[in-house]
């Protein structure tokens, strides 16, 4: 006769601090010792789990590892974290061996600047599905509470003052920088349409705005190694009226693609396509595209490209609410409960601390709620 089913159960507590000390029960793994005080939830989830599971527990992979300490960060810090698409296995799919801002070879727990980092794109959003993405520790660290535009501020900074660095980046990798954060920032058409494309989304990462997800169809049509795309059936996508600016922009990029060779790999022709996103040419000939297209025009050319490009894959198109779901972008992020641990009167840690105000709620911008359709790579 056994006494199982007296133990404590995950289902039965709803505090996310308790059910992330479950998991690391779950997985034979310690949480940090700050959250082994008396009466703090991961401590008291931790503790049942190990209860229940004993020495029945599953494999801590790295991702798992990564998994939970960002859940943990989350938690600590009152940031929205959705955990039915963000799972290890999800991590594992967007991970990458090159660091998307600084160009830098990425190393794996070395404690060095060029160690792997995941964090979400887009800062007043949650950790959600499309909205992380890998790059180094020193991009991760500079990149902080910043936004695009901040991103780009330093850019013109840098350039104007001679300056070497702002927090450790240059004014190309700030400028990467703002070029990742601008894809999972709602704009307006006229200001998402002016940008290059300095970067090419990572994998899984969400495009809000139609003329961003156009922009880099486009360019990863021209990235494909197995076979250079037919102008021509590209065009044809395109409204008759700029018919021909898209073909002039399209025959431009073409020349860039072969340029970098008939036998570059992938990641020399991404790089090759990124660097040509830095010429005045390539961006003038796209505006004269871009700013003649409404975004439910872009919308349009969008959803058609994987067809046209025989057989572009893997792109997708969602709604904006399904794009954005887990996102939090009501609260800017922020896990708003009454009943929380932290609400009662106590810090992350189980620290007891002073009253703090209530969080008030944002709405989200019209610029937002006008976005139709987003790009997941």
């Amino acid at each position: 006769m056994t006494s199982s089913h007296r133990l404590p159960s995950k289902s039965a507590h709803t505090d996310p601090g308790f059910e992330i000390g479950w998991d690391f029960a779950h997985f034979r793994l310690v949480p940090p010792v700050e959250q082994l005080l008396p009466g703090n939830p991961v401590r008291d989830g931790w503790e049942a789990g190990q209860a229940l599971f004993g020495l029945r527990t599953l494999r801590a992979t790295p991702y798992v590892k990564k998994w939970l300490q960002l859940r943990l960060g989350a938690w600590m810090r009152g940031k929205a974290f959705e955990l039915v698409q963000v799972t290890p296995n999800f991590l594992e799919r967007i991970d990458v061996d090159v660091c998307p801002i600084t160009g830098q070879v990425l190393t794996r727990g070395t404690g060095a600047d060029t160690d792997a980092s995941v964090d979400r794109v887009n800062n007043e959003a949650g950790y959600a599905a499309g909205n992380l993405a890998v790059m180094s520790v020193r991009a991760n660290r500079a990149k902080s509470a910043y936004d695009w535009r901040d991103a780009a501020t330093f850019v013109r900074q840098i350039e104007a003052g001679q300056l070497g660095e702002i927090d450790g980046l240059s004014a190309r990798e700030w400028a990467r920088l703002a070029a990742l954060m601008s894809y999972c920032t709602p704009l307006s058409h006229a200001e998402a349409a002016n940008l290059p494309l300095l970067v090419l989304p990572p994998q899984r990462l969400r495009v809000l705005n139609p003329v961003q997800a156009v922009q880099a169809g486009l360019t990863l049509c021209f990235a494909r190694t197995d076979r250079a795309p037919k102008v021509h059936a590209l065009v044809r996508i395109f409204p008759a009226g700029v018919q021909f600016e898209a073909r002039s922009f399209m025959t431009t990029l073409l020349a860039r693609r072969i340029a970098a060779g008939p036998v570059a790999t992938p990641a020399q022709l991404s790089a090759a396509l990124e660097t040509a996103w830095c010429e005045p040419l390539i961006v003038r000939r796209w505006q004269r595209v871009a700013l003649r297209m409404s975004p439910a025009c872009c919308e349009k050319v969008a959803a058609a490209l994987p067809t046209a490009a025989a057989g572009l894959a893997p792109l997708r198109y969602l709604s904006l609410e399904q794009a954005t779901e887990g996102w939090a972008l009501d609260t800017r992020c922020l896990v708003v409960s009454e009943g929380s641990f932290q609400g009662k009167g106590y810090d992350r840690a189980g620290v007891r601390c002073p009253a703090a105000p209530a969080v008030e709620r944002q709405p989200i911008s019209s610029v937002t709620t006008a976005v139709a359709r987003s790009l997941a790579i």
